[in-house]
């Protein structure tokens, strides 16, 4: 067979096989021109995913919830993974359970502490007057006090995290103990191992029955509401000044339905209930954007001191910033220095954020959060200006503390980029799913608007 090719065209010289080329030479230039062809292909196939990637990295918003501890972030998630990832959240929905019998419980042991300081300080000066019910319900509730370690177990508590002492009030009756916490990629696995036996993932202190669990809560559904409802025990804490977490009347009061042995959770008690993480959540959501689906990534870093360094490094090409601010906290200081008021802190952290300049083109949306908590504080005589002299001689209302304070935020941004706007959002308690679904649409909308903004396409 001759080869005819065109010598003017440069090309076809090039690519022209050598003159009188043997059989064996021809094999092996063709083995290697298709290995050459393959290391090509597969050169363009890796840069076509990276291209692909690129553009959903792009296309994707990334969204953080800044704010101090006990702020709200947790509950703002869970709510955005309700509207937006609800095939997930309901998968997890079963893992919440021991999660709330670990909350409801805390709470009856707190009481229970305050109980026995109460019963030690009998002899003291203008005691409450316990009755013989009061001892029988302190016996009665004892067995809890080892159920909350099993629960702790449960979840994936190493046995030197379980027994911690509770701590104290000024006089001596337990506020709160020191707060369990979890390791947030992890916890669900490990409570699903612990249901399906799974001895390669569990020591042997961890070997836990959360049927035994449950029998030994149930047991004790009678004591724990007449505990809760009992006017002396509500004189006690009072009186001790004990601080129970923003959800332990709504657990407590619900105590007859959560003790119960077929016990289900809801979206509310799941929204209520709280588990201190000590690393970064980050969740996926598909969000609707008339008609398409976006992917969202939001993160939740943790607000309490010692966790604050690791949001930096978050900051690098953020969309948007959703800021949690409690404001119902003026009278309250922070659990990691009782020095600052959390209030203040909120504002500290609130100007840190908008001095960043990694976040002058992020768009920030602020959570006046806890409203609810704000309004029963007021309610019950507590004057703002003795904590917030700034406020002076404004109305001791609600509407008017909110109004005060959302100006004064949007202050701090304004004193920094005074161009610069804000996405001001009132929460009167993102606990309550059914009133929060039109605030996130309303985020959702503003952060797909400022999306497109700034990607030129409106």
């Amino acid at each position: 067979m001759v080869f005819n090719y065109d010598a003017s065209d440069p090309l076809a010289v090039v690519t022209a096989p050598p003159p009188n080329e043997l059989p064996q030479d021809k094999a092996a230039r063709e083995e290697r021109e298709a290995e050459a062809q393959r290391i090509s292909d597969q050169i363009d196939e890796e840069i076509s995913a990276d291209k692909a990637a690129l553009r959903e990295k792009e296309q994707t918003v990334k969204i953080l919830l800044l704010g101090q501890s006990e702020s709200g972030k947790s509950t703002t998630l869970k709510n955005f993974r309700m509207r937006f990832a609800r095939d997930k959240w309901a998968q997890e929905r079963a893992s919440w359970r021991t999660v709330i019998q670990l909350n409801l419980v805390r709470y009856v042991n707190t009481i229970f502490e305050a109980l026995q300081q109460e019963i030690n300080d009998e002899n003291e000066e203008d005691p409450i007057l316990l009755a013989d019910k009061h001892h029988l319900l302190k016996a009665r509730l004892r067995p809890l006090r080892g159920v909350e370690q099993d629960l702790k177990r449960l979840l994936g508590a190493k046995p030197d995290e379980v027994d911690t002492p509770p701590r104290t009030s000024p006089r001596g009756s337990p506020r709160a103990s020191s707060e369990f916490f979890v390791r947030s990629w992890n916890w669900r696995d490990f409570l699903q191992a612990s249901r399906n036996g799974d001895s390669s993932r569990l020591s042997p202190r961890h070997d836990v029955s959360s049927h035994h669990v449950t029998e030994v809560i149930a047991g004790c559904k009678d004591d724990i509401k007449a505990l809760w409802e009992d006017n002396v025990i509500q004189e006690m804490l009072r009186r001790r000044r004990v601080r129970l977490e923003d959800s332990a009347s709504f657990f407590l009061a619900a105590s007859e339905r959560l003790t119960a042995r077929d016990y289900e959770p809801t979206d509310d008690d799941i929204v209520r209930a709280r588990l201190r993480t000590l690393d970064i959540q980050e969740h996926e959501l598909s969000v609707d954007d008339d008609g398409e689906r976006q992917k969202w990534k939001i993160y939740d870093v943790g607000g309490s001191r010692t966790q604050r360094n690791a949001w930096l490094p978050y900051f690098d090409q953020v969309n948007a910033i959703i800021f949690l601010a409690p404001i119902s906290c003026f009278d309250e200081r922070l659990q990691e220095d009782p020095r600052v008021n959390r209030l203040e802190d909120s504002f500290i952290l609130w100007k840190a954020i908008c001095s960043s300049k990694l976040l002058s083109r992020t768009t920030l949306i602020i959570f006046l959060n806890k409203i609810d908590l704000l309004e029963k504080k007021i309610e019950s005589g507590i004057m703002v200006n003795r904590y917030l002299p700034s406020y002076a001689d404004r109305p001791n209302e609600t509407t008017s503390v909110v109004k005060y304070l959302r100006q004064k935020f949007k202050d701090t941004l304004s004193c920094i980029f005074p161009r610069a706007d804000i996405m001001n959002t009132d929460c009167s308690g993102p606990k309550n799913t059914r009133t929060t679904a039109q605030t996130l649409l309303s985020v959702r909308d503003g952060i797909l608007r400022e999306h497109l903004k700034k990607a030129n396409l409106v």
